[in-house]
């Protein structure tokens, strides 16, 4: 499954986002976080993402996390990157999930 957000994954769209994820874990299928079109990822944002792998970890359930450059160089930054299972591009991360 292929979750794709757009706009701003910030403290105001955050509740949302855990809330989506959340409900869709009890599918227990490995699924991939769409964030190609985000504009903006805040610390509010990290943090969903953080509890997100968190959750999936608990549950051994497979997860990656795809962005454009800025978003993945956010991610980067905060060196979040293997624990987020961040890929370049969308097939990068459905052949991630294959494994």
């Amino acid at each position: 499954m292929v979750f794709t957000f757009k706009g701003q994954l910030d403290a105001f769209s955050e509740k949302q986002f855990k809330t989506f994820v959340t409900n869709n874990l009890k599918n227990e299928f490995p699924f991939v976080i769409d964030l190609t079109k985000i504009d903006f990822l805040d610390s509010s944002g990290l943090g969903a993402l953080v509890q997100t792998a968190k959750e999936c970890k608990k549950l051994k359930l497979g997860f990656s996390v795809v962005g454009n450059s800025r978003v993945a160089q956010t991610i980067k930054l905060v060196r979040l990157g293997d624990f987020l299972n961040l890929k370049s591009s969308l097939e990068d991360a459905l052949n991630y999930l294959k494994n």
